[in-house]
């Protein structure tokens, strides 16, 4: 199979077909749908899990009250959780009932009304909206998301900075180590004292 020739390369650099700018922007967007997906798998996974962590449970209800919504698409989502079950062989107690995260806030409401969700998703969107918040959380998770970017992305690099300063110097303590063992065998072998 004939190879096609190399195009030079101008002043040094390597010839592509592709604009570093068309990369970027292809990994940007990259992450931004892997970002959604993944943001996505993450809430229904902790509406399905919702009753078997308290700790779980703590972050969903601080979550919907702080992003004032409801499920991850709609508040009907919280179907998929075996509690909130709209169907009809469900015995609980909570069927079609949402979390009191999900609740409109009452201004002059003293003590919370944890049961002001029940039964909300045998109501429809419009009908619900008037006690509760019918609004997913997936899409203001993900607008909070890229709006604070900035800031997520210090952090990680925070995090990450001092693991690879440490990677780094740990490799260079490796390195020393071995030389040291290279020159002792090497003074071992080639003493100019020979009763030494």
């Amino acid at each position: 199979m004939a190879r096609r020739p190399r195009a030079p390369a101008a002043s040094g650099e390597e010839f592509s077909f592709v604009s570093p700018l068309v990369k970027y922007l292809l990994f940007f967007f990259n992450m931004l749908f892997w970002a959604r997906g993944k943001v996505s798998e993450i809430i229904n996974n902790a509406i399905v899990h919702y009753r078997d962590d308290l700790d779980l449970q703590n972050l969903i209800d601080f979550g919907q009250k702080k992003f004032s919504c409801c499920g991850g698409i709609s508040y009907k989502d919280w179907s998929q959780n075996m509690y909130f079950n709209c169907s009809e062989d469900n015995p609980s107690r909570e069927r079609c009932s949402v979390p009191y995260s999900c609740c409109l806030p009452t201004p002059d409401q003293a003590v919370i009304n944890t049961m002001c969700g029940q039964g909300m998703q045998a109501f429809d969107y419009l009908e619900a909206s008037k006690v509760i918040y019918t609004n997913g959380c997936i899409d203001k998770l993900v607008n909070w998301i890229h709006s604070n970017l900035f800031l997520l992305g210090g952090v990680a690099l925070g995090l990450a900075i001092p693991q690879l300063v440490g990677i780094l110097l740990s490799q260079i303590l490796v390195n020393q180590i071995k030389d040291q063992i290279k020159l002792q065998l090497y003074n071992q072998q080639h003493r100019a004292d020979p009763w030494y």
